[in-house]
């Protein structure tokens, strides 16, 4: 029968698990009844002798190591007495003091004293953008009024005093050397040098 022989794999499984669990539980009881094996009594402050002031300084090192080492939970009166003569001896700024630091002020001779600035004056308009037309002759036959060439880019204009160039620009005096000429859109008057070439 498989059902007889499941439960006796069953029944040997749980009676090995017992033997070992009852093992552990006697191991534990035995273990933490033994005296033998437990700490030393920690002593209480009175007990302790507090070290000489002379004794700190020389052995700053094992002090410190016995100090890591202690794990000791009781109050170290002689230890806080130390912390507490300690003095606080860096450089510039007290973190533990509660005030502004103080910066000091440049010191001014009163022949460099800067001048103050002048109070801002109305925005005059921006100057209006030169007039881009070029100079570059002249045409003129017997008995005719001075003609003169303009040119802009690739554009080459003819006008005479009075005619407008490029529905903008409108020649007002022609001489030797120069032309003069308005912008009818912003009445911006420029002379323009004849140039060579």
């Amino acid at each position: 029968m498989k059902t007889g022989s499941e439960n006796r794999t069953k029944l040997i499984a749980a009676i090995v698990l017992m033997v070992f669990a009852v093992a552990l539980i006697a191991r534990w009881l035995f273990d933490s009844g033994d005296t033998s094996s437990a700490a030393a009594p920690v002593p209480s402050v009175a007990q302790i002798p507090a070290p000489s002031a002379t004794a700190h300084r020389v052995a700053g090192e094992s002090k410190k190591l016995s100090i890591e080492r202690s794990l000791d939970p009781t109050l170290r009166l002689d230890l806080l007495k130390d912390s507490e003569d300690t003095k606080y001896e860096g450089k510039g700024r007290n973190i533990f003091r509660a005030e502004a630091e103080v910066i000091p002020q440049p010191k001014f001779s009163a022949m460099k004293k800067p001048m103050p600035a002048p109070p801002p004056g109305p925005q005059l308009p921006p100057p209006p953008p030169p007039i881009p037309l070029k100079f570059y002759g002249f045409a003129s036959g017997p008995g005719e009024p001075k003609k003169i060439f303009l040119s802009q880019g690739d554009d080459v204009f003819i006008a005479k005093e009075g005619d407008i160039v490029d529905r903008r620009y409108k020649v007002l005096q022609i001489s030797p050397t120069s032309v003069e000429v308005e912008d009818v859109l912003t009445n911006n008057r420029q002379s323009i040098p004849l140039t060579q070439g």
